[in-house]
This record gives structure tokens, C-alpha cells and sequence, in this order.
């Protein structure tokens, strides 16, 4: 039986890599792309104002929204993955602990699955279906 389990490896690396790449480009659209009608870097430096209100320095708020966004691009294409996985998995983190711990568990499993994805993906790598392995990446 663990053979035939074995078989659907590659298939399942593929699902959980795009799973993860699209619910990190799909959260970090909105922290990189303007609403319509606004300025070019709107999105960007309210998404850094809410990261320097929690603490944090305020170029954070950058490097978070381009994880989120161009991590999920990345890992749906299956390029850089380790590195882009290990990046989501720092910002979900940071995520957890300065925005939906003090709500409790039910508002932190989101990101902590997130987080466990990001994990697997960066110490099993990207699976074979990924544009690392084609281009001798891992």
C-alpha cells in the first residue's frame, strides 16, 4: 500500500506548492496592488504603516507584502522554492505572533497552516513538477 501512496508524491508536492502560492499571492495582491484610482505605491506604504504599528520597522511592511506576493507567484511556478517557502513561512510566523495570537487559536490555524505548508515545501523541495528541477535549481 505504501508504494501505491508513494506514486501520488509527485502529484500531491504539485498541489501543496500551488495551495501555498496562491494563498500567499492572493493576500498579498491587495498589499501590492493600488485600489483602483489610487497611487501607484498606496497599497505597498499603508501595508508598511500597519507592519510599523505593530512594532516593526516600517521597510518590513515592504518586504512582507513582496513575500506575500511574489513568493505566491514563485511557488506557483515552483521557482526558488525552498527560498521563497522559508520567507512565507518567517512572515506567517510573524504573522501569528503579532496579529492573531491574542485572538486566540481559531484566528491563528489560517496562518499556522500556512506555515506548516511552507515548512514541508522547503525541506521536501519542490516536488518534480517545478520549474527548480527543470532548470537545475534543486
Amino acid at each position: 500500500m505504501s508504494k501505491w501512496l508513494e506514486s501520488f508524491q509527485p502529484t500531491t508536492a504539485l498541489l501543496l506548492r500551488l495551495a501555498l502560492g496562491f494563498a500567499l499571492a492572493y493576500w498579498g495582491w491587495s498589499k501590492v496592488i493600488p485600489a483602483h484610482g489610487a497611487g501607484a505605491l498606496s497599497a505597498l506604504n499603508h501595508h508598511a504603516a500597519f507592519v510599523h504599528s505593530l512594532g516593526m520597522p516600517y521597510w518590513l511592511g515592504y518586504v512582507s507584502a513582496i513575500t506575500e506576493f511574489l513568493g505566491g507567484i514563485c511557488l506557483l511556478l515552483g521557482l526558488l522554492t525552498r527560498f521563497w517557502a522559508i520567507l512565507g513561512a518567517v512572515n506567517m510566523i510573524f504573522a501569528i505572533c503579532l496579529v492573531t495570537l491574542h485572538h486566540g487559536y481559531q484566528a491563528s490555524q489560517y496562518p499556522l497552516a500556512l506555515t506548516v505548508m511552507a515548512l514541508m515545501i522547503a525541506s521536501f523541495g519542490p516536488g518534480a513538477l517545478a520549474l527548480d528541477r527543470r532548470i537545475g535549481l534543486d
